[in-house]
Order: C-alpha cells, then sequence, then structure tokens
C-alpha cells in the first residue's frame, strides 16, 4: 500500500517537473541580441529565462522573419520574437520584454541632414525585414512612397551596403549595425566616419504565441524575471555602451 502510494507521489512529481517544450523562433543573426544557432544573446536570454520561470523548455528556431510569420501561421512554432500587434500577424501578444534603439545612419561624406522619418523619403533606404511595419504610421507612409526602399533578411547585408554605397541610408538598431562592423571588416572599408540620426523612439517588442495560455504563462515569467533582478544583470552583461 505504501509502496503504492510512493509511486503515485513520484509519478505527479515526475509530471510536475517536466518542463513543456516551448518552439521559439528569433529571426536571423544578429547580435549583441541574438547569436544564431548559438543559446546567446541579450534578447535570446530574456526570452529564455522568462520562459523558464514559466516552466518551459525553449527550443529555439532561426530563420528570416518573413518565413517565421509564415511558421507561426501553420504552427510549425508556438511563438515568435522580436514582433508587436502591427507586424501584421495575428498572435497573442506577450508584455514589453525588450527595446531596440532604431536609428537612421549614413556615411558621413554624403553631408546628409535628416531630421524627421519623412526625411528619408529622397534616399534609397535598406531597413530590416517587417521594418516598414513594425517602426510606426509615419515610416509606413514613407516606405509605401519611396520606390528605393528595400528590406534585408540578413541584417549583415545593411552594413555592407552601407559601406560600400549602394544605399544612402540604413535603418536599424545602433548596436546591431556597430557590432556587425567587425564582421564586414575584410568586405568594405568600415573606417568610414558615420553621420547617425536619432530620429526613432524607441522600438516595444512582444513575442507573439499561438496559444493564449502560453502567453499567459510567459508574461508571468517574465515577471518574476524582472523582480528578481535578474533581468537587469542579463541586461548589463550585453549593454556595455
Amino acid at each position: 500500500m505504501l509502496r503504492g502510494w510512493l509511486g503515485l507521489v513520484v509519478a505527479c512529481l515526475s509530471t510536475t517537473v517536466a518542463a513543456e517544450v516551448l518552439h521559439v523562433g528569433f529571426g536571423t543573426h544578429k547580435p549583441p541580441y541574438v547569436f544564431e544557432g548559438e543559446p546567446r544573446g541579450l534578447e535570446y536570454e530574456l526570452v529564455d529565462r522568462a520562459a523558464q520561470h514559466a516552466g518551459f523548455e525553449l527550443t529555439a528556431y532561426y530563420a528570416p522573419i518573413e518565413r517565421l510569420h509564415l511558421m507561426l501561421r501553420r504552427g510549425e512554432i508556438d511563438a515568435i520574437a522580436t514582433t508587436h500587434e502591427r507586424s501584421g500577424v495575428e498572435a497573442f501578444y506577450s508584455d514589453v520584454y525588450i527595446h531596440y534603439h532604431n536609428v537612421a545612419v549614413s556615411l558621413a561624406k554624403r553631408g546628409y541632414r535628416i531630421e524627421r522619418i519623412s526625411d528619408l523619403g529622397q534616399y534609397s533606404v535598406s531597413a530590416f525585414q517587417r521594418a516598414r511595419l513594425l517602426l510606426g504610421p509615419e515610416f509606413e507612409r514613407m516606405t509605401l512612397n519611396n520606390p528605393r526602399y528595400r528590406e534585408e533578411a540578413l541584417q549583415i547585408n545593411r552594413n555592407r551596403l552601407l559601406y560600400s554605397g549602394r544605399s544612402e541610408v540604413v535603418v536599424g538598431d545602433k548596436r546591431i549595425i556597430r557590432h556587425f562592423d567587425q564582421e564586414v571588416a575584410e568586405q568594405v572599408d568600415v573606417t568610414q566616419s558615420l553621420a547617425w540620426f536619432e530620429i526613432f523612439p524607441p522600438t516595444p517588442y512582444r513575442v507573439g504565441f499561438r496559444r493564449d495560455d502560453q502567453r499567459q504563462r510567459f508574461d508571468q515569467g517574465l515577471r518574476i524575471l524582472r523582480e528578481s533582478g535578474e533581468y537587469r544583470r542579463i541586461e548589463r552583461r550585453y549593454l556595455t555602451d
């Protein structure tokens, strides 16, 4: 009889301990936020730890953002990071877990004066996938009226386009652009001076889930992450400037 009760208790504990696998899409390589194929990066660690606090075991998928949105709609993954309500994809959106600081940047020698988002309409512009939806209505209007606007599936390509002069302006997170300088230094001249234009407010990002119950659990895990101080400790490891 005692052995039977002990067996039941052990079985219950095993069920409790076994974490539910959460399949999350992160997009392609964009250090210091995501290091493709590696379990590190500011964004990766924040999502991973919040998921763990919620009782999930995270499995990461890396692909261009358009591909990940398709996978989410098909049910091939449970959630997608670095998105929000304006992404154009139906999902249950988590609380904000990170802010990106997007800027416009050009070669300083061009002498451009870019004071507002609408000023970008006169230049060839390269941005990241779905920037047209994620950076607000004014930016979207600019993209619709600018035949020289393009989006890159691989964010490293923007650095190549910028330094080679093939794009007059690129748009993206300042830390990502700076980090990729190290990776393209043998391909283009990254010693050229840049002009940075702080024309965007910080962009809040959420995780989009197929299921609302998973979204609710993730939000609880995110709250634990913040309240414990662990969020700030992870942030300090990656944000050095």
